[in-house]
Formats: structure tokens, sequence, C-alpha cells
């Protein structure tokens, strides 16, 4: 059985980067990695570009003028895990971890219905996001030190339910394109004053789901996110700041990588529900299940999988560390599936009871411990460039 991996194990995640920017607003130290506390941050814009892994970025440098040149071993952090949005965007906007704030996967299991829903787009009235979603956010905190926050985004996002679960303390703000984004960034900052800001943009993590990271569509976004980078570091002024992270990256999938799980009748014997994502199933058992049934699970998944993926009961994965330093609470161990699958070759595994064909067609795809979905670039502009 090859060893287990640990997840944040590294001095900074993504779960230190929008709470250090109001750190050093507020001029206390942070955990970010730059000594920006005592610079005079006043203004501090987060630039979250979903899917932008740092070894994609480094791959793809020549078409990244502003952000590739700036890439290094110091400007290079661990995203988080699961390397899924849904968990990622909560760690930032939480300054929490998964086992703290709850949010534990692509998918997950309430156990209050007993039902499998999607953190993204899959919330149907309950669970409540404003309960699901534990901890107090950045934003609020912000609110409470007199701090102005906003959210920069689609329109489509602005009234979603990982919008109410994430950025509680918040003004939204629609825009458009990466471009529209960055100006109203700079709007926000030309009104003076303390002010945080968190910018998203998705375009390179549809890209990649669609086509690869490797595409030429992919490679189109970038261009134009470098772009839209290069203008708001034009724009900034003395006492303002921009960082530019990530919350995972991707791996493209080939049709000989998908794995169909439920094809084999070991696999999902005493299964009950299917959650987590397709780099890393979590799998619940049935009610009143046995220590026995789950080894006899486990072991029938090192026989077939061991061998391209990390196979770990939920003690092992939280005495590991895979939902943070800081332990699981109580009431976020239920969500987490008894056994989990977390893949270590470029594969995916998908259950066809409850997947579709759009989901089979995915290329990019991201949910577990590779560097190419862990890593993400850290990138300073302004006060807060290296």
């Amino acid at each position: 059985m090859a060893m287990l991996p640990t997840a944040y194990a590294g001095s900074v995640s993504l779960a230190a980067v929008l709470a250090g920017c109001l750190a050093a607003i507020e001029r206390r130290e942070g955990e970010l990695p730059f000594p920006v506390a005592s610079r005079g941050v006043d203004r501090a814009v987060v630039v979250l570009v979903d899917g932008l892994g740092a070894q994609l970025l480094k791959a793809r440098g020549g078409h990244a003028r502003t952000l590739a040149p700036r890439l290094n071993r110091g400007t290079t952090i661990d995203s988080g895990f699961p390397t899924t949005t849904a968990v990622a965007l909560a760690n930032l906007c939480t300054g929490a971890y998964p086992g703290q704030h709850g949010m534990v996967g692509y998918e997950v299991v309430d156990p209050a219905s007993d039902r499998v829903f999607n953190q993204l787009s899959g919330w149907r009235g309950e669970p409540s996001p404003e309960s699901w979603q534990l901890r107090p956010t950045v934003f609020e905190r912000a609110q409470a030190a007199g701090v102005p926050a906003y959210v920069i985004g689609d329109a489509k996002y602005a009234d979603s339910s990982l919008t109410r679960a994430i950025h509680r303390g918040a003004a939204y703000v629609s825009a458009g394109s990466m471009a529209d984004r960055v100006d109203e960034a700079l709007k926000i900052f030309a009104e003076g004053g303390r002010r945080l800001v968190y910018l998203y943009v998705p375009e390179l993590d549809m890209a990649s789901h669609q086509y690869g990271w490797q595409s030429t569509q992919w490679t189109a976004a970038l261009e134009e996110l470098d772009a839209a980078v290069a203008r708001l570091d034009a724009g900034l002024r003395p006492g303002e700041g921009a960082l530019v992270t990530a919350d995972h990256g991707s791996v493209d999938i080939a049709p000989g990588g998908k794995v169909f799980f439920d094809r084999v009748p070991e696999l999902i014997e005493g299964v009950r529900h299917v959650a987590g994502d397709y780099r890393c199933p979590q799998l619940h058992l049935e009610h009143g299940a046995s220590d026995g049934d789950l080894a006899r699970l486990a072991a029938a998944w090192r026989e077939a999988e061991g061998h391209r993926a990390w196979v770990a009961t939920r003690d092992e994965a939280v005495a590991n560390g895979w939902f943070g330093p800081d332990g699981v609470g109580d009431a976020v161990l239920p969500r987490i599936g008894d056994l989990l699958i977390a893949a270590r070759a470029q594969v995916v595994y998908y259950d066809t009871r409850s997947s579709s064909e759009q989901a089979w067609a995915m290329v990019g795809q991201h949910g577990s411990f590779s560097p190419e979905e862990v890593k993400v670039p850290l990138i300073g502009f302004g006060a807060f460039a290296a």
C-alpha cells in the first residue's frame, strides 16, 4: 500500500491569503510570505483565478509575460485539499480549513437529510448555505473592523448559494469580462480609505474542463488574464496591493483514464452514497455498517486501484491532515466519506448511476494531490510586489 500523503504541510496555504490581506490593512502580522504590514497597505485585492495551477502557468509562460516571470518557488504555495473549487474558495474566504468550515468536497452528504448535493450548483433549499458553512468569513471580520469588503464576479454568481455561504459580509459587484472586473476593482480603490476586494476569474477553469489546459482555448484565456493583470498592476497607486492566486490546478485526462467503478460490484458493496470529486470520490457506507464492512471495502479498492490511487479511511485521512491541521469538528465528521479514493495517476473515477455523460466528457480534472493540482501561484503586485 502506498504511503498516504499529508495535506496543508506547507508554510502557507490558500487559507492565509485573504485573511493575510486584512491583517496587512489593519497593520497586524499575518501569514503572507511578504513583509507587507509595515508598508502601509490600505487597499488590497485578491484575484482568484480558477484552475491556474503553478505548473500550468510555468508550462505556458510564454503566453503570460506579466505573471510568468514572477513565478518561482517563493511565489508558489499549496492550495489545500481536496483541490476543488468549493473547498478552496471556502478556505480563502474564511481563513479556515475544511474540517472547521465544513465544505469538504465538490459533492457532499448532508447527514440531516441523508442526501448528496453539489456545493457549487446543487443547493435546493436545504441545508441553508448560511448555516452549512460554519465559520465567520474574512469579509464579516473586515466589516466588524470597519473595512469595507467587496466581491467582484459575474452577475450569475451574485445570488448563488455558494455566495451566500462564503461571501457573507461583502458587497457583490457584477462585471462581465476580466477587464471589466479589473476596472471595477480600480474604481473601488479610487474611493480611497481602507478596502478589501476579492475578484473571481472562472474562465480558465471552464476552458480546462471542456478542452483541457493544453488546449488553444485555455491558452487564449491565460493571455486575456495576463493582459487584465497588467492593466491592474498599472493602475495601482501607493498603499494599494494585488495578489494573484488560484484555487487549484488541473490534469488532462485521456479517454483511457476514465474508470467507471460501479461496474465492479466489490467496489460498491455496502456503499450508500458516492460524494466527493471525480479524482477523489468519498464513499459513505450504509447506516449500521461495521468496521469489518469498511475493511472489506478498503481492501477491495486497494486490490483494484492501489497502484494508481491512495485509499484512505476517514480516520486515516483526518490523521494525515487531509481536512486541515486543526482537525475535524464533530458536525463536519459525518460529511466526510467513510472511504476516500485519491487518484495518483492520471485517472478519474465515475459512478455511472450518479454522474452524467457531460461529466464523463470533461478533459481537465482536479481534486487530488498531484503537484499539478495542489501547487498554485501567489504573485504580488503594487504594495505586495516582492
